[in-house]
């Protein structure tokens, strides 16, 4: 039997992510949405919606679908510590990968490239 997903149903999860208005670079995994502010270092915000500047769904590089989140560049550090994670917030969820861990000092800047979020096609 084969198996088949449509795009809209990526595109829908892929929709979900991009409603978020913040990026937060963290020194830690925050438990829940609460939590953020606890390990927030440095954050920037965000356009909500694929197409509006910082959010791009297109087909993924190997199959299925994929959300560019575009690069932030010079976001402002807040706090002192070591970014381990960055996070994508709408006001009540988080979304949370890794990153190069690296030391930050409050007053300075950070660059978060640009990075992709892929959902591949079943197999």
């Amino acid at each position: 039997m084969a198996k088949k997903v449509e795009d809209h149903f990526l595109d829908a999860y892929l929709g979900q992510l991009d409603n978020c208005t913040t990026l937060h670079v963290t020194s830690a995994e925050p438990a829940n949405h609460a939590g953020i502010a606890a390990v927030t270092l440095a954050n920037v915000t965000l356009t909500a919606g694929a197409g509006n500047g910082d959010y791009t769904i297109a087909n993924g590089d190997t199959s299925g679908r994929k959300l560019t989140v575009a690069q932030q560049a010079s976001i402002s550090i807040t706090a002192s510590g070591t970014a381990t994670h960055v996070v994508l917030t709408d006001a009540t969820n988080i979304w949370m990968t890794t990153c190069t861990s690296q030391a930050l000092t409050s007053g300075g800047t950070v660059t978060v490239n640009a990075f992709d979020v892929e959902i591949a096609d079943p197999t």
